[in-house]
């Protein structure tokens, strides 16, 4: 909340037009003499506890009449003093309740009528404290209360089924991965001291022509090139096709959606994380943070049945939107606009829901597999959810360590603050060594009751539990820890590489000269008829820069096209995956032997075709 006080010797004011958000009231015009006008804007902020705001506003308002001995006070709405406002409905109901408190103080209270267009005349006093402005917010600044109510955070003896208890004294000692033990000084608060500049994927993301910031948008958006739209298309299909698998009906919902639908606002609220919120006309809307808000509604308005679940929705939420704040922007690590596969699924009851938390904790691990980005693994519950299924808990974390051989953590929440009880949450470690979120399940019990979602089983209506769940987490994190993944290769000998099957360009053709162009283009064509992408290399220049050309592009399969490939009929192929930087790793093979390795490599994964020009002298430079 944003308040403008003025001491006034008159203030007065007529309601010229009403607005769609406007009261119902009769008291259209005012007059009160020596008083104190509190010109005042409620914040979305203040949504999350608007008894505290009042308190606040209250004690400010009374201790500045008090020093100015005044009796009157005008409360005026201003919604000028702020670009952040709360729902019309909750601002109403905060101003009602100033307005009757500051009687029941015995003060002379005049508030001027809300959603009103007026006009009005003050006549400020100009003393030193004629004009003061406060903020008002609600965290109560109790260090005590705060501590009360800290969550704790443990490593899980998976043999002695307990927790260790991790503090900054010992998280050095008692966590031997370190990766886990990147995660855990993330969770705990312990900053890395060095200063260490940007993560490796920023370069990367210019370097390899995948995607830049938009300058001309706002902060945090990206350009995505042809190369970097054929990565996220692919990935997108690939969270697809895992989905569908399993069991998920894909869908579509808007982007954008009404704050003065109840439901949707307590939701938005509920969620915390900073929001694109805006005014069109005279409707306050906001621009979706995941793809909950259209699947609840869709669920609220479908006849749902027992036999129906567990009934599993799933979006690829292009785009959902997070207001970052600017200093926190990183790369395809933080960002403002941003894709997430999001998938909602309905179960009957915590029984089913647990359930279904353990396959969708199962399919998350195996994306890690996938993509070759190992997953360090948090779950977090309440203390109450996880005293009551300790057993069914330390079953699935021993299930997990013997399939990995990695130890997990655990945070515990004293009680309940958000609409989950359980959730778990995977993240890859960067080259900084700073955790990237990525997969999430989480376990909601509020959503339901919340947007009138219905299980009809006979002749009772029952709320379900519901899940929710991102495979892999943002399309645009993803690529983030792969390009992190391949620096953090470099660092240890190896050639830095997408996986093959997200490889922009999987083979590149480098004829020797002209007259080896014709066989050159026949292997290109075979390879092309084979769903495999691949380009020939027809600029000029040396053999020896056309080959480092394909290693800064990072392409996996390099095939040299000279006199003795062409007169044996086979290739002699580069394979990046088994060269190092001191030296390069090259096979001979036919073209047959190229097709077969490759397609067993990409087996399971999808194909879409080169986005580029299959010649290299026609591909256009974007960075």
């Amino acid at each position: 909340m944003r308040l403008l006080l003025i001491h006034a010797d008159y203030l007065e004011f007529k309601a010229t037009e009403k607005t769609k958000i406007a009261e119902d009231t009769n008291k259209l015009e005012g007059r009160m003499e020596e008083c104190l006008t509190v010109f005042t804007a409620v914040e979305r902020g203040d949504e999350v506890n608007p008894e505290v705001i009042v308190e606040k506003a209250l004690s400010e308002i009374t201790k500045i009449a008090k020093n100015l001995k005044v009796d009157n006070i005008v409360v005026y709405p201003y919604a000028h003093l702020s670009s952040d406002l709360a729902s019309p409905e909750v601002a109403r109901e905060i101003l009602v309740e100033m307005e009757e408190r500051l009687r029941e103080m015995g003060y002379n209270v005049l508030r001027a009528p809300f959603g009103w267009y007026k006009s009005f005349k003050i006549s400020c006093k100009g003393h030193p404290l004629s004009e003061l402005s406060r903020r008002i917010t609600c965290d109560t600044g109790g260090k005590e209360e705060k501590d009360e109510k800290k969550s704790k955070l443990y490593l899980l003896d998976v043999e002695g089924e307990r927790l260790i208890e991790l503090k900054e004294g010992n998280v050095q000692e008692v966590v031997k991965d370190e990766d886990l033990k990147a995660l855990a000084c993330k969770e705990l608060g312990i900053k890395d001291k060095e200063e260490r500049g940007e993560p490796a994927h920023v370069k990367y993301i210019r370097e390899k022509e995948i995607c830049d910031y938009e300058p001309s948008s706002d902060h945090g958006h990206f350009r995505w090139y042809p190369k970097g739209k054929l990565i996220r298309d692919l990935l997108a299909d690939y969270v697809y096709n895992l989905v569908v698998e399993y069991g998920g009906m894909p869908v579509e919902t808007p982007v954008m959606y009404n704050l003065e639908n109840r439901a949707i606002r307590e939701h938005a609220d509920k969620f915390g994380e900073r929001q694109y919120r805006f005014i069109q006309g005279d409707r306050e809307l906001m621009l979706r943070f995941a793809a909950c808000f259209g699947q609840f509604m869709m669920k609220r308005d479908m006849y749902i049945l027992p036999r129906y679940l567990p009934l599993k929705l799933y979006e690829l939420s292009t785009y959902s939107f997070r207001y970052e704040q600017r200093g926190e922007l990183v790369g395809l690590k933080r960002l403002r606009a941003f894709t997430m596969p999001d998938m909602h699924t309905v179960c009957l009851d915590m029984e089913q829901a647990m359930e279904e938390f353990e396959h969708q904790f199962w399919m998350c691990l195996k994306t890690g597999e996938d993509l070759n980005i190992p997953y360090s693994v948090i779950f977090r519950f309440t203390e109450d959810f996880f005293q009551e299924n300790r057993e069914w808990f330390f079953k699935l974390a021993k299930r997990y360590r013997e399939r990995y051989k990695r130890d997990v953590l655990i945070e515990l929440l004293p009680e309940r603050k958000h609409y989950w009880v359980g959730k778990v949450d995977m993240a890859v470690i960067d080259s900084l060594g700073r955790p990237i979120e990525n997969p999430t399940v989480q376990i909601d019990i509020e959503s339901a009751k919340r947007f009138g979602i219905k299980v009809h089983q006979g002749d009772r209506e029952v709320y379900p539990v519901i899940l929710h769940c991102s495979p892999t987490g943002s399309i645009e994190r993803v690529i983030c820890a792969l390009l992190e993944r391949a620096y953090r290769d470099l660092e240890r000998g190896k050639l830095p590489m997408l996986p093959l099957w997200l490889s922009p360009v999987q083979v590149r053709v480098i004829p020797v000269s002209e007259a080896h162009k014709e066989y050159a283009l026949e292997v290109v064509k075979r390879l092309r008829e084979s769903n495999i992408r691949v380009d020939l290399d027809d600029r000029d220049g040396s053999v020896g820069k056309k080959i480092r050309n394909a290693g800064r592009d990072w392409i996996p399969y390099v095939v040299v096209v000279g006199d003795r490939e062409v007169e044996e009929n086979t290739l002699t192929v580069t394979l990046r995956e088994k060269s190092t930087m001191k030296s390069s790793y090259r096979e001979r093979m036919s073209v047959e032997e190229l097709i077969k390795r490759i397609k067993e490599e990409t087996e399971g994964h999808p194909y879409r075709p080169l986005t580029l020009p299959m010649y290299c002298s026609l591909q256009p430079t974007f960075k």
